[in-house]
């Protein structure tokens, strides 16, 4: 029988590592895609490269020039990232880390290829429990756009729908490290931390909730 092929977006973080294992898990056929759109280091895209070697899955890197997001401390490093304490992660305002839009164009660009190469699913890592409060990582905002990957594709208008699969949504960050083991995911080769360099700051809100994750889960993270 002939595999189903799956895109996953791919980021080299402990989120979308464990999503690629989980396909391939699922017995799908890999297809990785990674991008670069101004974040403000490049470690994470080298992660990326490392988890697809591991993967055999290809990997698609397309490259974006979006100026406008400017105001992201993501994107500008002039602006501090986000460091809050763990209880109020996710709990007020939306952080400066995050960036206008940018599941919606990853998600539109899922599709393009996925349409292209004849995929079945695409699937992402968003987490609706420990996430660091961005609307694009909400149930309703995905339902949604799985309805519009339907209309708008041609699979959709033959009759063969392009699902959106997000297998992390309800689980918190112990409910992903122990997915992730549990999938095979070389976690020692991912890269989470929002501040790029040698070694994760430990301080950022995407180190912190990893170290939770971890901790919680009586996990030692590899990746330190």
């Amino acid at each position: 029988m002939k595999k189903e092929t799956a895109v996953i977006l791919l980021s080299g973080g402990l989120d979308s590592t464990t999503c690629l294992f989980w396909a391939r898990k699922k017995g799908y056929r890999l297809v990785a895609l990674s991008i670069r759109y101004g974040q403000r280091h490049d470690r994470e895209l080298l992660a990326a490269r490392a988890v697809a070697k591991k993967a055999r899955a290809p990997l698609r890197e397309v490259s974006l020039s979006l100026p406008w997001l400017s105001g992201s401390s993501l994107m500008n490093r002039r602006l501090k990232l986000p460091e809050m304490p763990l209880s109020r992660i996710g709990r007020g305002a939306i952080p400066s880390s995050y960036v206008p839009g940018r599941n919606t164009i990853f998600l539109a660009l899922a599709t393009s290829l996925a349409d292209s190469v004849g995929a079945r699913a695409i699937v992402i890592g968003a987490n609706a429990l420990d996430y660091s409060g961005y609307p694009d990582c909400r149930p309703s905002f995905l339902d949604a756009f799985s309805k519009a990957a339907k209309l708008g594709t041609k699979r959709g208008t033959e009759k063969k729908p392009l699902r959106v699969l997000a297998p992390l949504l309800r689980l918190d960050k112990k409910g992903i490290v122990r997915l992730a083991e549990k999938v095979g995911a070389p976690l020692s080769l991912t890269w989470s931390c929002y501040a790029g360099g040698s070694r994760p700051c430990g301080r950022c809100d995407s180190c912190r909730l990893r170290e939770k994750g971890f901790r919680e889960a009586g996990v030692e993270d590899p990746a330190l």
